[in-house]
This record gives C-alpha cells, structure tokens and sequence, in this order.
C-alpha cells in the first residue's frame, strides 16, 4: 500500500448500528464489485457506454419489451423527472396523503416539477379506485388543476403492499378517466419479495405506465432510475432528465449497479432478509408489554408506539425516528445487512427501557 493510498482513514465505528433508515446501509459487495469492473478504461459519456445499453436488455426482462430505463441521481430526482414527463403544465398528481412525494421531497414535485399534488387521506397508505374519485374530478373546470396521473407507492410509506389484483384497479379505474398511473418504487424489491411475485406482476403486467425503480435501499450505492413501460405515457424525456439536473455524465456507475442487482437475483435475496428481519423485530416487540405495534408488517419497515421517554432513552441506544412524536408512534427500518443480532439487541434494549 502506497503513503496516498493511507490518506483515507476509516471514519466511523462499525459497531454501531441502526433501524432509522434502510439508507443507512452500505453498498452490497456484489454491487462495489460491479462498480470496480466499470471503473476500468473509457466508456462515451451521458449514458451512450455498454452498460447502461446493457441495462435496457435487463430492465425489459423484469418489466416488458417496450420498458425503457433512464437512471437517474435519487430518488426524488426519480419521482419529479417522471411525473413532470407525464404531466402538463396545467396537470396535477392525485397521491396519498402519506405519500414520499406530497410529505417528504420539500415541495419538488411542485416547485420543480411545476404540478400540483392533489392528496387524499389513507388508513394505511394505499388508494383505491373509491379514495381516487375524491380528487378525480373537474377536468373542464380551469379553476382547478387537471387530474393527469395517479401516483401510488409500493411498498407505501406504512409498510404495507399492493397486490397485483389491488394495482390492477386502480389502473384501470385511472384509465377509465383519462390518467395515467405512476408507481413510485423505492422499495419494490422489498414488496415483490412479500408478495413471492415478480416484478412484473404489479407493473407491467397490470397497467402501470411509468415507475421510479429504486437502488439505493435495496443495496446500490446510490442511484435510481425511471422506467417507462408506456411510452405514450412520457413526452421528451431525455430532455426533462437533463432540465431536472439528473443527467449522469458517468451513466455506467448508476447502470452497472442496477445489472449487479437485477440480472440476477441480488435485488431479491436482498429484499427477503430486509423483510425477514422486519418479521423477526416485530414478533419481538409484539412480547414486549405496553408497546403497539401500528400497521401491518408486510415488508422492511414495523411502525410501533411506545411511551415518548421510552423512546427518548432507547434512541440513545439504537438510531431511529419518530414517526409522529406527538403521538408517540416510531418507525423501524431493517436493511439488506441487518443482522439477527441487531433484532435482538434493539428487543432486549426496548424490554430493558420499557421496564423502567
């Protein structure tokens, strides 16, 4: 090893870990790997290289042969790029009211994107056709902004998961007037592994016309990417990518890392011990008196309330978040790298705190 190879140094204590946010995580190996092959050489820059060509063969696999991938930065960057593609400039998004784009993007599908959110109040973070027509209406009204797409999440913001049949309704209720439905994927892995369906079953396959393909919490190092399966369903989209500051000039590190994940089974092995771990956290809480578990556990993440200096003290322990402090409600995520050691030692701190 070389003086400048020592320069960087280890920053943080590996010993510490967390349930606040599968983003926490590192980069699967596997994808670090993938990122090393690329790194070898020239590739043309702004996504003309052979991996991000490579990637459209292995993105029509999992979505149909008209499904074109355009990576992108993040996330947000993902869901703003796509829904301004699919909207004009009179359009609005009928989404959830819990939904990542109306309540955690800081206004960017609105002042970027230059639409209008319409949202509707959920029990547990999902739309139906019913929850729709609240929102889905005044299309010749000019005091009001068009209703041009539906936006849903999958898995949503709670942690629950469409089925296939529940996607497939509300396309064709959205169809039916007119909209076009966007899917925003940041954890579709995770909702494919707990339906033990592919991804195609709640995309493609039912009606979906664009989706935010996430990468990042499913083991990328960063990088998303928006996948039109309808391409009636976008206008320019090279040019709302690059107008939207999303535009990788070394395309082929985003796009390696979605072939290390997707042409094989990476993505689901990944996904399946994130919602293993979610299981065996919630069977834990669920043996510890006085803590309520609050939604469904059906993926990676389990919403719980406890007393708020439970969680003030466990929080010095453990890092994670409030969901909603006035209440009480809290929220665990687990991770491709989350161990069975990590469930426990968070379930015997939370029996401990508790039990003060």
């Amino acid at each position: 090893m070389t003086e400048r190879q020592t320069d960087a140094q280890r920053r943080h204590d590996l010993t510490v870990r967390g349930f606040a946010s599968d983003n926490y995580a590192g980069a699967h190996p596997e994808v670090l790997a993938a990122i090393a092959l690329a790194n070898e050489g020239h590739q043309v820059a702004y996504g003309e290289d052979q991996y991000t060509e490579h990637l459209q063969r292995v993105i029509r696999s999992h979505f149909g042969q008209t499904a074109e991938a355009f990576p992108v930065f993040n996330g947000t960057g993902a869901n703003v790029v796509a829904l301004q593609a699919m909207t004009d400039r009179w359009g609005a998004v009928i989404c959830a009211e819990s939904a990542h784009i109306h309540v955690d993007e800081c206004g960017a599908p609105e002042r970027v994107g230059g639409l209008k959110l319409l949202t509707v109040p959920t029990e547990d973070g999902k739309l139906t056709p019913e929850l729709i027509d609240r929102q889905a209406y005044g299309w010749d009204d000019e005091h009001r902004a068009m209703p041009q797409v539906v936006s849903i999440t999958q898995n949503t913001e709670l942690g629950t998961v469409y089925t296939p049949d529940e996607v497939r309704a509300i396309c064709e209720h959205a169809h039916e007037r007119g909209m076009l439905v966007h899917l925003d994927g940041a954890r579709i892995a995770n909702a494919a592994a707990s339906l033990d369906v592919p991804m195609r079953a709640f995309t493609n396959a039912v009606g979906v016309d664009v989706l935010s393909l996430g990468g990042t919490k499913n083991g990328a190092l960063f990088g998303e990417a928006v996948v039109v399966v309808n391409p009636d369903a976008v206008r320019a989209m090279k040019h709302v990518r690059k107008m939207s500051m999303q535009l990788a000039s070394k395309m082929r590190f985003i796009s390696v890392q979605f072939e290390a994940l997707l042409a094989r089974d990476l993505w689901l092995r990944n996904a399946r011990h994130a919602n293993s771990m979610a299981r065996r956290l919630a069977a834990g809480v669920r043996e510890v008196d006085g803590v309520e578990i609050l939604y469904p556990v059906q993926a990676n993440a389990v919403f719980a309330r406890l007393p708020h200096d439970v969680t003030e003290r466990l929080q010095k322990r453990y890092r994670f978040y409030f969901w909603d402090e006035a209440a009480g409600d809290v929220r665990w995520m687990c991770s491709f790298d989350t161990t069975e050691e990590d469930v426990d030692g968070l379930v015997a701190a939370l029996r401990e705190e508790m039990g003060r």
